[in-house]
């Protein structure tokens, strides 16, 4: 599978930033996670409209926040997979995202997480999507990859080092 297809270095962001709202000192953990796991999502539907394969930014947001809500794409140790099927992404679009410092995503092992792959389809592309899905949850399971990743300063770097994984 030629990753290059789907990721270019234009959605790669190895500084993601974004801010996360003050919040009333008083509000639950629960409250202050969703606020942080908002605000990133947000951050990832601007880097995928990027692309211009994707129909309307907002809506987008709404279907991944809506996906969160069923359950977490934080597969742990530092890593999330926000991946959806909806009617904004005209064809499969891939992203990758550094945020350095680490950010509360409900992640199943309750670590913040540094490096989002997120991955929007059209409803009816399955095959290719759940490839690149299993492909990369058994990456980010390999031993040493994580730390590799985080050490990339360059976006074509990441292409390439991902690409010789799949």
């Amino acid at each position: 599978m030629k990753l290059t297809r789907f990721l270019r270095e234009d959605l790669i962001d190895l500084n993601l930033q974004f801010e996360i709202p003050d919040l009333d000192p008083e509000a639950s953990p629960e409250k202050r996670m969703w606020a942080s796991k908002e605000s990133a999502l947000k951050a990832l539907a601007e880097l995928l409209t990027g692309s211009g394969r994707i129909g309307n930014k907002k809506k987008l947001f709404q279907d991944l926040l809506f996906r969160e809500r069923k359950a977490t794409t934080g597969i742990g140790e530092g890593v999330a997979i926000p991946h959806i099927r909806t009617m904004q992404a005209k064809e499969l679009v891939m992203g990758f995202a550094v945020y350095r410092e680490g950010v509360a995503f409900d992640a199943v092992d309750d670590e913040p997480v540094f490096i989002f792959c997120p991955i929007v389809t059209p409803p009816y592309e399955d095959k290719t999507y759940l490839r690149i899905l299993k492909r990369l949850a058994e990456l980010f399971n390999t031993e040493g990859v994580k730390e590799q990743l985080l050490e990339i300063d360059d976006p074509g770097k990441v292409i390439r080092f991902l690409s010789s994984s799949f």
